[in-house]
Formats: structure tokens, C-alpha cells, sequence
């Protein structure tokens, strides 16, 4: 496995956890739960693969053994040309796919009610991940280039979750008054 191309998204986004620092495969994932899991999710099931497949590259290495048991996986100067090449070198996919929205298409097949309880729904999810991401924001030092990128990359949720606050209450709000009785 060599070359951006050949190596998902996934991987890179593990390598690149792993230049901050050595993490063991559950370090990694409840770093992936706390932050990046807004922008891209990964399950346990599609971690530890994808580690053991970048230990098989010589992307990564695992280190001696903790005191309370695991070993940490390292990034290898390949490692770290890998990630570097990805950012630099390859043009990222901007396909959005979200359920959510596709069922927005739909949103007709529903007597007004539901469809409204279904904008209220998208509308209580974006203020609950806007609290949770407005608390990691309290949070942020930005005291190093590290920590400024995941600002901005923070900054980017912030604007699109309030954005998609705003839509979904208009959007409650747009099916509640074409639901009205006309005089």
C-alpha cells in the first residue's frame, strides 16, 4: 500500500492522529469519538483493520509494551511522507452523503405533522451537536499550529451546524404555514 491513492480516507486520518503522538488502537478510537467522529466517523470495527493494514505498509509501527497492558502504534517516516503527500498532493472528495437530507425529498409523502416533527428532530440535533461543539471550543488553546487547524477545522462545524440550526427552524416553520387552512 503506497501512494495517497491507494490508502481510504480513514487511514490517512489514523496517520495523521498518529503524528501528534503514539496512541494505542483505543486511544485512537476515543480520539476519533471526542473530535474527528463530527467530521468523519469510525467504528472499532474499522480502526483496528485499518491499523493492522498500515502496520503491514510500514506506515506505522507498534512500540514495547505499557505498563497497564496495549502497545502504542507509532508513525514511521513513511508514515508521515504518506499523510504529507495526501494533504499536499490529492484533491479531496467533496461528496456529501446524508441520510438525512436525502429523506428531505420525501418529506411530502408525510401528513404535515410528522413532517414538521421530523424538522423539529434535525432542528433539536443540531443544537445538541452545537452545544457539544461550542464546549470543545471553550476548550481550544490555540497556541500551536496543531491546535489551529483543529480550530479551524472546529470552526467549520460550528458554522455549518448553526447554519443547519437556522435551516431546519425555517424549514418547520415553511411546512407548518403550508399546512394552515386557507380563508
Amino acid at each position: 500500500m503506497t501512494g495517497a491513492q491507494s490508502l481510504g480516507t480513514l487511514g490517512h486520518a489514523l496517520l495523521g492522529l498518529l503524528a501528534e503522538r503514539p496512541r494505542t488502537g483505543y486511544g485512537l478510537l476515543k480520539h476519533f469519538e471526542q473530535s474527528l467522529a463530527y467530521a468523519w466517523p469510525a467504528s472499532h470495527s474499522q480502526i483496528y483493520p485499518e491499523l493492522a493494514r498500515l502496520r503491514d505498509a510500514g506506515l506505522i509501527r507498534e512500540g514495547g509494551p505499557l505498563p497497564r497492558g496495549g502497545r502504542p502504534y507509532e508513525l514511521s517516516d513513511a508514515g508521515l511522507a504518506e499523510v504529507r503527500s495526501w494533504l499536499r498532493d490529492t484533491e479531496p472528495s467533496r461528496t456529501v452523503r446524508s441520510e438525512a437530507a436525502l429523506r428531505l425529498f420525501f418529506l411530502w409523502l408525510l401528513e404535515p405533522g410528522d413532517a414538521e416533527a421530523y424538522l423539529r428532530t434535525e432542528a433539536e440535533r443540531a443544537r445538541t451537536v452545537l452545544t457539544e461543539l461550542e464546549a470543545i471550543a471553550k476548550q481550544e488553546d490555540p497556541d500551536s499550529p496543531k491546535t489551529r487547524a483543529y480550530r479551524i477545522a472546529l470552526e467549520l462545524g460550528l458554522r455549518t451546524t448553526r447554519a443547519r440550526l437556522e435551516w431546519a427552524e425555517w424549514a418547520e416553520s415553511a411546512v407548518t404555514a403550508s399546512s394552515r387552512p386557507s380563508r
